[in-house]
């Protein structure tokens, strides 16, 4: 079995397994002490368990069914109590503020056909998901709270960026990582309310 970050994880064949983007996020989470935390699109749960480290709260949401659920033994495996995993279409149920957000955005284009595809596959052009995504998102956002997506650069960085500050947040492209033919981009984005 795997370990991240001091983390044991169970992998399954049809749940995205950590890679490049999930350790960028990893690398640079926006988390702090007392914070309440949302993982969206939580795979394995690997994001949402480091940061229950600091956070007193995290929940984590999944489209696909068996990522919630080995999320869940994860959870268990490593002893953490204070997460929580739900399927849920993005926000689909999530009530709520949060302080922190993060998103590792799927953003191949095409539709999705089996399970490990919800992970990559971003609707026709790759953005629909996190289109849809940042339109909902700041509902979801205490004050002052932050968002982190990874996105890859062939999906348009600069798009995402416009549609963030249209949503009233402050987006930085804050780590970078060049992997085969693009680079994989985290922006880490302010609430301004």
């Amino acid at each position: 079995m795997p370990s991240y970050y001091g983390l044991q994880i169970l992998l399954h064949p049809q749940v995205y397994e950590p890679a490049e983007d999930t350790f960028l996020l990893a690398e640079n989470l926006a988390v702090k002490e007392g914070d309440v935390a949302l993982d969206v699109g939580t795979g394995t749960g690997l994001i949402a368990l480091l940061m229950a480290r600091k956070a007193d709260f995290v929940l984590g949401v999944d489209v696909n069914p068996i990522a919630v659920e080995l999320a869940r033994k994860n959870a268990e495996l490593n002893g953490i109590t204070n997460v929580e995993f739900r399927l849920s279409d993005l926000f689909e149920k999530v009530s709520g503020k949060f302080d922190v957000v993060t998103f590792n955005a799927p953003y191949l284009p095409g539709e999705p056909e089996e399970p490990i595809d919800l992970a990559l596959v971003g609707g026709e052009n790759g953005r629909e998901v996190l289109d849809r995504f940042i339109g909902e998102v700041r509902d979801y956002l205490k004050p002052g709270g932050t968002v982190q997506i990874v996105q890859s650069s062939i999906t348009g960085l600069e798009r995402t960026l416009k549609l963030l500050r249209k949503n009233g947040l402050k987006p930085e492209i804050t780590a970078k990582k060049h992997v085969f033919f693009e680079d994989i981009v985290l922006i880490t984005a302010h609430a301004k309310w």
